[in-house]
């Protein structure tokens, strides 16, 4: 994706009375980038409880247990010039309404998108591949507390 660069180059002045000619700069910007900005605007949701397919998980509770992490996982993006669609796997917290959970991700994905990168958002498909529901509550262990480990057995 390229569009025009409304920054200056770096070393170009910054004196707003300096009118730079169009075209100083170009920016690109990667389907990498646009999934983790809807993946962080997918978990931010209620209901939400992570992102991916199992295996996908599996590897992110890896990732969350060294201290990394995949905010793009469970998130494909395909990013043309003007426009951007979205794909996201997830699973949901167990007692979500469904088809609600899924118009709330694709609002939050749409406004996201559009805000931060400056994209057209041409479509967002939202798969719920799983529902999480909790086990018995441990003694003396907060609900917070759970792992993300917990999602996938």
């Amino acid at each position: 994706m390229e569009y025009q660069n409304s920054h200056p180059a770096p070393g170009a002045h910054a004196d707003p009375a300096v009118a730079l000619p169009a075209g100083t700069g170009r920016t690109v910007i990667s389907e990498t980038a646009v999934a983790k900005v809807a993946g962080i605007a997918a978990r931010a949701v209620p209901g939400v409880y992570s992102l991916g397919t199992g295996p996908s998980r599996a590897l992110g509770a890896i990732r969350d247990a060294v201290g990394s992490s995949d905010h793009a996982a469970g998130v494909h993006a395909e990013v043309g010039e003007t426009q951007v669609a979205v794909d996201i796997n997830l699973v949901a917290v167990y007692g979500t309404p469904l088809h609600s959970l899924a118009d709330q991700v694709r609002a939050a994905v749409y406004a996201a998108v559009e805000e931060l990168v400056g994209l057209q958002v041409i479509e967002v498909n939202v798969e719920i591949n799983d529902v999480y529901v909790a086990g018995p509550a441990k003694p003396g262990v907060p609900v917070e507390a759970r792992t993300e480990r917990e999602a996938i057995q």
